[in-house]
Order: C-alpha cells, then sequence, then structure tokens
C-alpha cells in the first residue's frame, strides 16, 4: 500500500485560495483561523476544531498531543488535505495541500502492509503506481530498507515481520517517495518502549538526512519530549499552548523525562491536558 494520501471522497467545497494566507517566509505548511464541524445522526453537529491557527516551519518536527478528541488528528488531516475545513485556510508549499499531494507522505497508526508483497515490494509500491522501472525502484527500496536496518529481511511477507519490523517497512515505504513535508499519525503507538526507543533513533537519523519537515500526533508525552522541536497541545479543538523544547539531540526517550526541566514541561502539559 502506498503512503501517497489518497483522494477524499468528499463533494465540492469552496477552498480557501493559498493567497488568503499570509505566512511567515520560513513556513512549510499552515492553518490559519481554521473551524472544523462534523454532523451527528441525530442532526445536531459537534465542533472539531475552533480557531486553529499553526505553522510548521522548514525542516522542523512539529508534534501535536492532546487528549483522545482534542482535535490533533482532525487538525493533521485538515494539513494534509484528507480532511476539508468548514472554514479557514490551509496551505502546504504554497498551496492547496490536494494540489501538491506528490510531496506529501503520511504515515498511519498501522503499517497498512500489503501481505501478498514482501518487504521490498511493499516498498516499492508507490515508486511502482509512478512508473519508476523495476531496477531503480529495487535499488531505492533496497537503499531504505537498509537505512531502518531491515535490509537483511526485504524477501520477508509482513507475516514474516514482528510489529516493530512491519512499522519499520511502513516508514521506508514513506521515505522512498521522498515527501518534502511528512504527516504522521501517532505511528508508533503500538509498540513497546525498547522497540519504539529504536525507532525513534531511526527515524530521527533519516529525518535529519533527509531535512523533511514534519507534523506528528501522538498523546504519550515522554514520546513528545524526546522527539520535538516544538509541541502543540490540544484541547477541546483548540490550541492552548505551545512549547519550543530546549534539549539537545540525541535524547534518550526512557532516560529523558528524568531530566528536571523535562519533567517540569511534562508536568505543565499534563495539568493542560487535565484543566
Amino acid at each position: 500500500m502506498t503512503n501517497e494520501l489518497p483522494t477524499p471522497d468528499h463533494s465540492p467545497i469552496p477552498f480557501p485560495k493559498a493567497v488568503e494566507m499570509t505566512q511567515t517566509a520560513a513556513a512549510i505548511a499552515s492553518l490559519r483561523d481554521v473551524n472544523m464541524t462534523f454532523d451527528l445522526p441525530d442532526g445536531g453537529h459537534t465542533q472539531a476544531l475552533k480557531n486553529v491557527t499553526v505553522e510548521l516551519r522548514a525542516g522542523e518536527l512539529l508534534v501535536f498531543v492532546g487528549r483522545s478528541g482534542s482535535g490533533k488528528t482532525t487538525a493533521l488531516n485538515v494539513l494534509a488535505g484528507l480532511t476539508r475545513p468548514t472554514s479557514g485556510a490551509v496551505e502546504v508549499l504554497g498551496d492547496d495541500p490536494r494540489n501538491v499531494r506528490k510531496q506529501i507522505g503520511y504515515m498511519f497508526a498501522r503499517d497498512a502492509l500489503l501481505p501478498w508483497r514482501s518487504a521490498e515490494r511493499n516498498v516499492e509500491y508507490g515508486l511502482e503506481l509512478r512508473g519508476v522501472n523495476a531496477a531503480e525502484r529495487r535499488q531505492q527500496s533496497g537503499r531504505f530498507l537498509d537505512m531502518v536496518g531491515l535490509g537483511a529481511y526485504k524477501g520477508n511477507f509482513p507475516s514474516q515481520l514482528s510489529q516493530g519490523q512491519r512499522q519499520r517497512v511502513a516508514l521506508a515505504r514513506t521515505w522512498v517517495l521522498a515527501p518534502k513535508v511528512l504527516f504522521m499519525d501517532e505511528p508508533f503507538a503500538a509498540l513497546d518502549a525498547q522497540t519504539r526507543e529504536s525507532l525513534h533513533g531511526e527515524f530521527l537519523d533519516g529525518w535529519q538526512k533527509q531535512q523533511q519537515s514534519v507534523v506528528f500526533v501522538t498523546h504519550d508525552l515522554s514520546e513528545a519530549i524526546a522527539i520535538a522541536d516544538r509541541i502543540v497541545v490540544f484541547a477541546h479543538g483548540e490550541i492552548v499552548r505551545e512549547f519550543e523544547v530546549p534539549f539537545p539531540r540525541p535524547r534518550d526517550m526512557l532516560e529523558l523525562p528524568n531530566d528536571p526541566e523535562a519533567r517540569e514541561m511534562i508536568k505543565e502539559i499534563r495539568e493542560l491536558l487535565h484543566d
């Protein structure tokens, strides 16, 4: 399964033009005064996002945190062009996100690998859809499987891989398409702490090599502190605060919460989420 974004199956809605956004020069993606309302079966409605304004900076790893139902994944999906906002303006790489799909990657919480294709063939799938020749596909898939430490497992099928290994294949499948902007919806949430820490290292190494701009959604505050340049806290559909993360890289996800400054930041965020 390719990690290129599917075309949303929605009826046409007037969409704000890019010129309506006033971004800073370094902004790669933006939401400006975005509201998102969903209709309910009983005829009522619920407001998932309320006047949300946020920017993703060039080369930044921006993390959205919040409790379930806080609006963080809805904001991610609006940025990615998967969900159309009720009102407000959205811009990615200077355009409507639907017009730059080939420059956007999206990684889900589950790997969604095709079970009848090997790890190598899963990574190749997006390139195959783009018409890349077989030799180039094989070379690229091998390079990215090596990057995530699975070069020796390229012939294995998903059923022969652990959950952590499948997520590594999904990460390689995302990276091989060379997206400029990467959206990630709790991609490591189902993994145990040790596997997650290992994947963090590989993900951060690849992110720095490829100089991508990333929006990463998580509910795990230790994970957020470990990987983020900046943390945006969502509650009840609104952004309640932003935190610049001051800790130098590399960071140890298991040890960082023992740092007094990190503990204080986690405490502040937790209080915001439970207020």
